[in-house]
């Protein structure tokens, strides 16, 4: 392969090295080792560091030779978020009272990957409980923003996205319920897919100590630099568990061209604000659209009522993160029901929608990267949008656009905002329409509309 440049390279393009013998795996390993060793003091993303395990892997890996050189994540060096379990490695969600806590096997998602080729260096950081849009914890400390130390990269999969805009490595493994891959995909300026709900196995990725239920909302899904290695992670980690010879087949992408595509552009929302260096953006990425020969409608008569699913998606939101807390609130067994026959309807309305156009493009949060904030009441937090204080917690809603009715999204960087911080778009498609979201993104890229900033 020529040209090829160790440090920069792609997921994709790394597997290809290694399988064209470009590099061997053991190369691709100390160099990602290498990048996290030398740029990561500074930001304390990857928290939890398995090197020698992943230099035996890569060398085993390379004594397999053609056994494994084909494989589709062939030598990739990778990252995983620290809530997805691996076997010898701690998963504590950032809670102290966890750490010791003996792991014993990997997730599915952990498991698939491995499968496919990758080779796991260690776990990034995450707020306590996964649930915050800031990475800090009292097990393993604060992630900064590679851009500026002053700021968050996001949570709760913000080591991850600080991991990848550092460039220490091509890929991840994230988790989404409230944006927790989008909004710090967004913030850091990186590619992010949060699945349709389901079609990514959740096993071993659950709350410390519990064994039941997969949680509702909630997905696993990748981060990467570009919109293909997006693609090429989720075909190893997606299918459902038991038949080890079973490939789940998507739908392919609806259009292969940007002037095919019908597109609904949402950048306000009746519950949250969004700046307008999020906003911005967007309608400019709306009007090159326009230009290059796409259908851009800005309303639609089948666009669910975005107010009434942020308050359903709220209460069903809530009610799986209070679950066992002490003094929580619970509802009653119809009120759930209720919650889950408005999900129902709503995801009709999508459908319908979505017969009309291909994708909708939306805000994964409404500011770009924002101050630390330790305050523990998100009541007392503020952000700033448009010069003005505005509520914390609202910002559930741009998010929650796609999670409630399980859509799957892609969360697309557009470059930089005046004052030099990354901001995005989410690419939201039908219930299995991962593919669509993810070529689009692809088609965006090298159409020169979106991409990682240097």
């Amino acid at each position: 392969m020529k040209n090829f440049d160790i440090d920069q390279a792609t997921a994709g393009q790394t597997a290809r090295a290694v399988a064209d013998g470009t590099i061997t795996a053991l190369a691709a390993c100390e160099a990602a080792i290498a990048r996290i060793e030398a740029r990561d003091g500074s930001i304390h993303a990857v928290v939890v560091r398995d090197f020698e395990r992943a230099r035996a892997t890569a060398r085993a890996f390379d004594a397999a030779g053609a056994a494994k050189q084909g494989l589709p994540l062939a030598g990739v060096p990778m990252t995983v978020k620290e809530s997805n379990d691996v076997a010898g490695l701690p998963t504590t969600w950032g809670f102290a009272e966890f750490a010791q806590r003996p792991i014993e096997a990997d997730s599915v998602a952990v498991a698939r990957l491995k499968a496919a080729g990758a080779i796991i260096l260690g776990k990034t950081n995450v707020p306590v409980g996964l649930g915050d849009w800031q990475s800090v914890n009292p097990v393993y400390g604060r992630t900064l923003h590679p851009r500026d130390p002053s700021r968050t990269p996001g949570g709760s999969s913000g080591g991850a996205a600080a991991a990848l805009a550092a460039g220490m490595v091509p890929l991840e493994l994230g988790s989404d319920i409230g944006g927790s891959i989008r909004v710090p995909a967004h913030l850091c300026g990186v590619f992010g897919h949060k699945p349709t709900y389901g079609l990514v196995s959740m096993a071993g990725h659950a709350f410390p100590g519990t064994d039941g239920a997969e949680p509702e909302l909630a997905v696993v899904g990748p981060l990467a630099r570009s919109a293909a290695d997006l693609a090429l992670a989720l075909d190893a980690i997606a299918g459902p568990v038991g038949d080890s010879a079973y490939r789940l087949a998507l739908p392919p992408p609806r259009r292969r061209a940007l002037a095919e595509h019908r597109v609904l552009v949402l950048d306000t929302h009746p519950a949250a604000g969004t700046d307008a260096g999020v906003r911005e953006p967007i309608v400019a990425l709306a009007e090159a659209l326009a230009r290059a020969g796409a259908t851009v409608l800005r309303h639609h008569d089948a666009l669910p009522d975005l107010g009434q699913a942020h308050t359903h998606f709220r209460d069903m939101l809530l009610t799986i993160l209070s679950r066992g807390a002490p003094n929580a609130a619970p509802i009653d067994a119809h009120a759930w029901m209720a919650l889950k026959d408005a999900q129902v309807r709503l995801v009709r309305r999508w459908r319908a929608l979505f017969d009309a156009v291909d994708v909708v493009l939306a805000p994964p949060f409404g500011v770009a990267a924002f101050p630390h904030d330790d305050r523990p009441d998100w009541a007392t937090r503020r952000l700033v949008i448009d010069g003005a204080e505005a509520p914390y917690g609202p910002q559930m809603a741009w998010p929650g656009v796609a999670t409630f009715p399980g859509l799957p999204a892609t969360a697309v960087p557009l470059g930089l905002t005046r004052e030099g911080l990354p901001t995005g778009v989410q690419v939201i498609g039908d219930v299995f329409a991962d593919l669509t979201t993810i070529a689009f993104a692809g088609l965006l890229e090298r159409a020169g509309l979106a991409g990682v900033p240097r």
